[in-house]
């Protein structure tokens, strides 16, 4: 039986750019420029799920050089894709796999997760959300973009969520039927929120957190930036 490996890209990697633009325009592109303006020269970063790699580019724009980078993507076609990235003279370190199964106990300043979580039900959630934690050094960012509804919003991004729920499950066997709220997450943990950046009428957002020794409630964090 041919099992069809859950939340992989790899049916639509050469085109998933482009569907992307063509519904959300440049959005999920700008939110994460914002995020990584965040990171400091000679930072170590990982990041996990970033699709056709164009954000190895826009990194290589704020620093050619002296950056460490562990990319890590499910989909080998998107890895494919990432490979012939022009990322400067940045240590760019290729991974095929899921995060949930990395073994390695490297820890990083940076984590980026760009539109991941939206693929996982609760179990897988809070499994990666763990391991991703257990990753971040102590002080270092956790850039997180994603898509964000809930009961308060508008009625149109409940009914794109689920038509892409269903178009990226047929296409992509995404497991997710529904957005699991990873600020309680966070919340549980000693993490701080320092920016929100806000695009497409909020339902594309991007955060910044701090892994801190002590925890601030987020509530206390008010969230600027973005539109």
């Amino acid at each position: 039986m041919n099992m069809r490996i859950q939340n992989n890209y790899d049916a639509i990697a050469e085109v998933y750019d482009f569907l992307s633009r063509l519904v959300f325009g440049k959005a999920q592109v700008k939110v994460q420029i914002d995020l990584i303006s965040h990171i400091a020269p000679k930072s170590t970063i990982l990041i996990v799920g970033g699709g056709s790699g164009w954000i190895l580019e826009e990194l290589a724009k704020r620093y050619a050089d002296g950056l460490t980078i562990t990319y890590l993507e499910l989909s080998q076609r998107m890895l494919n894709l990432s490979k012939k990235r022009k990322y400067g003279k940045n240590s760019v370190y290729f991974k095929h796999g899921a995060i949930e199964d990395d073994t390695e106990p490297s820890q990083f300043d940076v984590i980026i997760t760009p539109f991941l979580f939206d693929n996982f039900a609760e179990a897988r959630t809070t499994l990666v959300f763990d391991k991703l934690t257990a990753k971040l050094r102590t002080s270092g960012l956790w850039l997180f973009a994603d898509f964000v509804v809930d009961n308060r919003d508008a009625y149109w991004k409940r009914i794109m969520l689920k038509l892409m729920y269903r178009f990226f499950g047929w296409l992509c066997t995404v497991e997710a039927k529904h957005l699991i709220d990873v600020r309680s997450y966070f919340g549980r943990e000693k993490y701080t929120l320092l920016t929100t950046y806000r695009y497409y009428a909020g339902f594309i957002q991007g955060k910044v957190y701090v892994k801190a020794t002590t925890a601030i409630p987020l509530s206390n964090c008010l969230p600027v930036g973005g539109v």
